[in-house]
């Protein structure tokens, strides 16, 4: 795994959960890490990967943008670039 890549896994927890340990981690994130992998699923349903998306994606301010990739459980919040 990459030193600047942290991944976060969230299965099995309710939107509250989620966003607080979210939220714990990208306090904890030092300047090494540019960027935080949210595996959230999406085969339970999309409660967790929406409120990842729309909670992060605009509102948090050490969050710059997301990215969305080939895998639907999963969504990137960049930190800074590279």
């Amino acid at each position: 795994m990459n030193r600047g890549i942290v991944e976060v896994d969230v299965h099995g927890m309710n939107k509250y959960q989620a966003k607080t340990y979210l939220d714990s981690q990208l306090r904890r994130a030092g300047k090494e890490v540019y960027r935080i992998r949210v595996i959230h699923g999406y085969r339970g349903g999309t409660e967790l990967k929406e409120m990842v998306r729309q909670e992060y994606g605009r509102k948090h301010p050490k969050v710059l943008r997301l990215e969305i990739g080939l895998n639907p459980g999963e969504t990137d919040l960049v930190l800074r670039e590279l």
